[in-house]
């Protein structure tokens, strides 16, 4: 009579190990590649939401119907823009995307909101732009949070405005549950948190690095492009030659 052969516990223990081994190389780059695809999903979140301001700020004005105005940042959480009892200045010029009133996207891949901060004239009824006089002390894009207006780091000046998602770790993001995340611990991060003018563009890095971990993905408009894009030549609100 013919016998048949199974497997013993050691070879069914190798042939386990080995599965074992394939399934964790498939699944690093796996997660890699989803990480990738809402990197990528959440730059074009980004580029729709600078959009969507261009097309606020194409219909609303001033009280000089020649100047156009940008929107102030939402403070509260529920998405609108937040102004002051008089309806010119903003509550604040640091906050969340108003995703209700642009018509935007509410979040980023990762769930949390989109941060937006505006340099305070241009989102102010009294002012608007083209301002009267020439913008200063606009917002700055450094690569690095010790930047200063004239140096290296700069990577833009004569900014009107910021879009920023905190990226796959969401440290100090606001997610759609109205929880605020952990602080960041990097310099990086942090600048991007505060409420002064300079804000941080750079590539990821991990910690233990020298920047420290960073992984925000930042989006902005400077004003000369901001002008070029809302008011043509030719328009009302158009700067004089």
């Amino acid at each position: 009579m013919k016998r048949t052969r199974g497997f013993t516990l050691i070879e069914l223990a190798i042939v386990l190990v080995v599965i074992t081994i394939l399934i964790g190389g498939l699944a690093v780059p796996l997660s890699a590649q989803i990480q990738t695809r809402r990197v990528a999903e959440t730059k074009q979140t980004l580029n729709e939401a600078r959009d969507a301001i261009y097309g606020y700020a194409m219909t609303h004005n001033s009280y000089d119907p020649n100047r156009r105005l940008l929107p102030c940042p939402d403070t509260t959480g529920d998405g609108r823009e937040d102004r002051d009892a008089s309806d010119n200045a903003c509550i604040d010029y640091v906050g969340w995307l108003p995703w209700v009133d642009l018509g935007a996207a509410a979040q980023d891949a990762w769930g949390n909101r989109i941060r937006y901060a505006v340099h305070p004239p241009l989102a102010r009824k009294s002012d608007g732009l083209p301002p009267p006089s020439a913008p200063t002390n606009m917002l700055l894009v450094c690569t690095l949070s010790t930047c200063t207006p004239n140096s290296p780091d700069v990577v833009a000046d004569n900014v009107a405005f910021v879009l920023l998602s905190h990226g796959p770790n969401g440290w100090g993001g606001r997610n759609v549950n109205g929880s605020t995340l952990a602080a960041p611990t990097g310099a990086n991060e942090l600048a991007n948190l505060d409420t002064d003018r300079v804000y941080v563009s750079r590539p990821p890095s991990l910690p233990g690095q020298p920047a420290g971990e960073y992984d925000d993905i930042v989006q902005w408009t400077g004003y000369y492009g901001l002008i070029e894009r809302i008011c043509p030549s030719g328009s009302a609100c158009a700067p004089s030659p």
